[in-house]
C-alpha cells in the first residue's frame, strides 16, 4: 500500500514550500528526491514516471513542490531566485532528515531544480548520492562546475534544441568520468520534439529506461 504524506514548511521570506513523501513501507533506507523545474512539475511525464520507477524499487520518494511561477517571485532577480531555491530545498531536506536518515539516496533535478541540486551535493551526507541531471542549466557556472567536479555517480540528459545547451559546456560536463552523458538530437527543454508527439513518447520511454537502469 502506498502511503502519501503532504506537508509545508516556511522557506525563503516566509513563503510556504509544499512537499510530499510517498512510501511503501516505514522502514525503507532508500530515498529519491525530486527537484522539478519551474514549469516542469512533478506531475510532468518524466518526473511522474520516475516517481513510479523508484516506488517500484521500494524507495521513499520526496517530491519538493516549490512554485516559482507564483506572483510572489515575479520581481526576483535570478540571483535572488537562486538563493530562494537553494534555501527552500535545504530547509525541506533538513525537515525530512530530522525524522529519518537514509543509506541510499538519488537526487533527480530538472532544469531550475539543478540549481538546488548542485548546492545539495556539497553537503557531506550527500557525498555518496547518485545524481540525475535532467536538462541542467549548464550555462550557469555553479551548475556546470558542480557537474564537472562531481564525485557523485551521475546521469546527464539534455537535448541539442534546448536553449540552455551548448556543445562546449555539454562536453565539459560530459568529460567527468563519474557522469554518463546522453545528448538527444532535436529535442527541446522538455526533452520532447516540438511537433512529433509519438516520437516524443519514444524518447520518454528511453529516458525512463535510462533512469530505471541507473
Amino acid at each position: 500500500m502506498l502511503h502519501v504524506k503532504t506537508n509545508t514548511i516556511q522557506g525563503y521570506k516566509g513563503m510556504n514550500i509544499p512537499f510530499t513523501m510517498l512510501s511503501k513501507s516505514e522502514d525503507s533506507e532508500k530515498l529519491a528526491i525530486l527537484l522539478p523545474g519551474a514549469g516542469y512539475t512533478v506531475q510532468a511525464p518524466i518526473l511522474h514516471y520516475s516517481t513510479g520507477v523508484f516506488i517500484n524499487k521500494s524507495f521513499d520518494v520526496l517530491q519538493v513542490k516549490y512554485q516559482y511561477n507564483n506572483e510572489f517571485y515575479a520581481d526576483f532577480s535570478m540571483d535572488e531566485l537562486s538563493e530562494a531555491i537553494k534555501m527552500d530545498v535545504h530547509t525541506v531536506l533538513d525537515s525530512v532528515r530530522a525524522e529519518k536518515t537514509y543509506e541510499n539516496v538519488y537526487l533527480i533535478g530538472k532544469s531550475i531544480g539543478t540549481i538546488a541540486m548542485s548546492s545539495v551535493l556539497e553537503r557531506e551526507e550527500f557525498k555518496k548520492a547518485k545524481a540525475i541531471w535532467l536538462t541542467p542549466l549548464i550555462q550557469r557556472e555553479d551548475v556546470l562546475g558542480s557537474m564537472a567536479g562531481s564525485v557523485n555517480k551521475g546521469l546527464f540528459i539534455i537535448g541539442d534544441k534546448d536553449p540552455y545547451y551548448s556543445e562546449e559546456r555539454f562536453l565539459k560536463g560530459a568529460e567527468n568520468p563519474n557522469i554518463t552523458p546522453r545528448l538527444i538530437a532535436n529535442v527541446n527543454h522538455s526533452l520532447e520534439y516540438d511537433e512529433d508527439i509519438v516520437e516524443s513518447i519514444d524518447v520518454l520511454k528511453s529516458i525512463i529506461k535510462d533512469i530505471e537502469n541507473f
